[in-house]
């Protein structure tokens, strides 16, 4: 088998391509599978998420209206998933809601929709004979809360919506039962409704804005819910949801109604909060651009947070995901570079300079959110991203300031050896025997490691090399004369070992790694990332030899597969439970991420040229469709390794989102003729 029956043709358009429009008509709607398959984000910058699918039916245990962690918990919870809905026009009963359960769908809510459409946020058209009704959920930066907005039309006199709220309360990884432990009141007053249904959770409270309050207690348990993701990954997926009783609304015509829920706090006027919120998200809607990256930029804030120490950091996919060391450093020159907020990506930098221990950052945090550093590449991809700052005009007392002592620190720490690696007597970077899982191919399956790396992996010592270069640099630059020429001569004897040790004449390519002087001549896409960099002393024809290599074997029009696809220990398919997927992980799965380092490798090695960028663009352009049909808005983390690459794992993931929107930089870049980076490369 080989990559190329898969790999994208070229295309070109003198026009700019339009962003997808993410509206899904009646029939959309009503086919089931793909409908449920849609899923979409709202987040609050504090950690916290709203996310359904597209019917606002769950289908795995993290949907929900309210997701987010609350103080003294780093730990996302599942306080509000959704409220049970019915429209009363006149002496009909229509119910607007969906769930799974065992063998069947109920209630048969999707029979009225219209329309759905996702951005600029998730709206929902319903239609009762000439009756219709809006649902739109918004989320607001900074305010831990969601607001649910109702507006109905064509009715000739008000009509009654019924809303069950229902509220698991429990962590967002977890599920519940019904169980005597949980307190079924309701603390009612007029302006608002309190419950706590477990003391060590914090209390959810909904107010209303724009009608009167009304609610009627009668607690019920919604039994044996189903999660169609979950049990398709291999876990339980069947739980018990409680609700309290009734709240209802009176609608009139035209009128909009607004349902706030928060946590331990009544939010007031949510009729003005959500207005005012809508009216920011249609500004930035319009002023995100063309294609799909004007549609990744708009959706890049949902991966942009404060942390709950009130550190700014990136969140590293949704909807499982948290802070990852290693992601943050990844994602931060797409989410915030590659969009012009360069100061707020050096804000993201900057304050994680405040976790270096020992020379490591966390790669990640565990449950109780204690920092685990064990990355031996994490703070080599914060070195590239010091770098990717400084080419993007970031402020030099920074550089000088925050940036070059952390770098220090950093080199320093692996001169003398970290616990996950250290530089050899070569000047590269390499693991710890035995190495366990310290690069970013890191799945697990009962302890050990699917893909054991060679000692010296080549991003890793591409990574050490832009490290060592970039100390010589900004010495060069802030230090002294004695430090900048003492780094510089340690940064050219990491060049010539990386070349000596790493390049395979024969194959005319890089080795994955070294062991003891035997190159891993397994086919990656780690390569990539020392022909995406000039610090790497390729020349320009080795970097073509990567980039061919990559085409041949790894290039899809998805992103670049983790494995080529005729080794032996090729995963054609990412499914199936916890452990078929760990094996698959980095056996052949597609990580579209690598799009950066290949764009990036290919304007190197091939030039600016207009054919060549457009080429580039049409492969980026061909990913558009996967944002209507998965993750709404945004890239997943994995696709199949075969055709027809169904996307996998987070249905939104920063270093995806990110490193697409880079790639669309760098090409911007190259087709205004701005200056860009050339390789200090021989030509041979």
């Amino acid at each position: 088998m080989t990559a190329s029956r898969s790999r994208p043709s070229p295309a070109a358009s003198s026009l700019p391509p339009r962003r997808p429009a993410l509206v899904f008509d009646r029939d959309a709607c009503h086919d089931l599978p793909a409908a449920l398959a849609r899923e979409w984000l709202e987040t609050d910058g504090l950690g916290g998420y709203a996310s359904l699918t597209s019917l606002l039916c769950p289908t795995r245990r993290q949907h929900g209206l309210l997701v987010t962690p609350y103080e003294g918990q780093p730990r996302r919870h599942v306080f509000l998933q959704r409220f049970e809905e019915t429209l009363h026009v006149g002496d009909r009963a229509v119910p607007l809601s969906l769930a799974r359960y065992p063998g069947l769908f109920a209630p048969h809510g999707h029979a009225t929709l219209e329309r759905f459409t996702a951005v600029p946020w998730p709206e929902s058209v319903h239609r009762v004979g000439d009756v219709t009704l809006t649902r739109e959920v918004l989320m607001a930066r900074g305010t831990r809360g969601v607001f649910v907005r109702y507006r109905c039309t064509g009715a000739s006199r008000p009509v009654r919506l019924d809303l069950r709220p229902l509220l698991p309360c429990r962590g967002a990884d977890d599920l519940t039962h019904e169980n005597a432990a949980l307190n079924p009141r309701t603390d009612a007053r007029p302006d608002r409704l309190r419950w706590r249904p477990y003391p060590e959770l914090p209390s959810v409270v909904l107010t209303v804005g724009g009608a009167a309050l009304a609610f009627a207690a009668a607690p019920v348990w919604y039994r044996r819910v189903e999660y169609p993701v979950d049990l398709a990954r291999g876990y339980e997926g069947h739980e018990d949801t409680f609700a309290p009783g009734v709240l209802t609304l009176t609608l009139a015509p035209g009128a909009a109604v607004v349902v706030a829920v928060a946590l331990d706090t009544s939010l007031d006027d949510p009729l003005g909060r959500f207005e005012r919120e809508a009216r920011a998200r249609r500004a930035a809607w319009a002023a995100s651009g063309d294609g799909l990256a004007g549609l990744l930029a708009y959706g890049a804030d949902h991966h942009l947070a404060t942390a709950a120490d009130g550190r700014p950091t990136v969140l590293a996919g949704h909807p499982w995901f948290t802070e990852w060391g290693r992601d943050t450093f990844l994602a931060v020159p797409g989410l915030c570079f590659a969009r012009g907020r360069v100061e707020e990506g050096g804000d993201v930098l900057a304050a994680w300079t405040g976790l270096l221990d020992g020379g490591l950052f966390p790669n990640r945090f565990d449950p109780a959110g204690r920092p685990e550093r064990n990355s031996v590449d994490a703070p080599l991809w914060f070195a590239l991203a010091v770098r990717r700052y400084d080419e993007a005009g970031g402020d030099a007392t920074r550089l000088r300031g925050v940036f070059l002592p952390a770098l220090r620190r950093i080199v320093a720490a692996y001169a003398a050896g970290t616990p996950v690696g250290g530089e050899d007597d070569d000047g590269l970077v390499a693991l710890r025997v035995p190495p366990g899982n310290v690069t970013w191919m890191d799945a697990q399956v009962d302890g050990w490691p699917v893909t054991p790396r060679a000692r010296c992996p080549v991003e890793v010592a591409a990574l050490w090399v832009v490290a060592r270069r970039l100390l010589a640099d900004l010495e060069a630059r802030f230090g002294t004369p004695a430090a900048a020429a003492h780094a510089a001569g340690l940064a050219s004897r990491s060049d010539a070992s990386f070349l000596a040790r790493l390049w395979l004449p024969a194959a005319r390519r890089l080795a994955d790694g070294v062991t003891d002087g035997r190159p891993d001549e397994i086919r990656r896409p780690n390569a990539l990332i020392a022909a995406a960099r000039p610090e790497v002393p390729l020349t320009v024809a080795q970097r073509r030899d990567v980039l061919r290599a990559a085409d041949a074997d790894l290039l899809t029009p998805c992103g670049l597969r983790s494995l080529a696809p005729d080794d032996v220990a090729y995963h054609p398919r990412y499914e199936g439970g916890p452990a078929d997927r760990d094996r698959a992980y980095h056996q052949g799965t597609v990580w579209p991420w690598w799009l950066g380092a290949y764009v990036e490798a290919t304007l190197l090695a091939h030039g600016r040229g207009r054919a060549v960028v457009a080429r580039l663009r049409a492969l980026l352009d061909g990913l558009a469709p996967v944002t209507a049909a998965y993750g709404l808005g945004h890239l997943p983390k994995v696709f199949d390794g075969d055709p027809p690459h169904r996307p996998g794992g987070t249905f939104a993931q920063a270093i995806s989102d990110a490193e697409v929107l880079r790639a669309y930089a760098l090409l911007d870049a190259a087709a205004d003729g701005r200056p860009g980076r050339r390789p200090r490369a021989r030509r041979r």
